[in-house]
């Protein structure tokens, strides 16, 4: 399975934006996905994930209210839309399938990676 995430870019603190992860060569509808996040100097961090029917969801506590992650699995894509972005949103997002269909914030539980999309929030 590929994951190719998309949608990164530049944006003003207080803005949107949508980021998408596309899977090939195999289906993600059985699993559970996720999306992390790593800036500069830091490392990876939990940013949100959702059930393999999209009913369940859960998000990191600095993105909770702000952030919505949700799927389409007839286009075997997983969305995340970034509302009120903050410059420590800045990082690069990558979107990971989990091994099971009930998601966690546990990186070491998620088997396909994608390559990750750059987000920068400007002040």
């Amino acid at each position: 399975v590929q994951l190719q995430a998309s949608g990164g870019g530049l944006v003003q603190a207080g803005g949107s934006l949508n980021i998408s992860c596309t899977a090939s060569g195999g289906t993600v509808g059985g699993n559970a996905m996720g999306w992390f996040r790593q800036a500069p100097g830091k490392e990876r961090a939990f940013v949100a994930t959702i059930s393999r029917n999209g009913v369940g969801a859960r998000y990191a506590d600095s993105v909770k209210g702000r952030f919505t992650i949700s799927r389409d699995n007839a286009k075997n894509t997983v969305y995340l839309r970034m509302n009120s972005l903050k410059p420590e949103d800045t990082a690069v997002y990558y979107c990971a399938r989990h091994r099971t269909r009930w998601g966690a914030g546990d990186s070491r539980q998620y088997d396909y990676w994608g390559q990750g999309t750059q987000v920068t929030v400007s002040s």
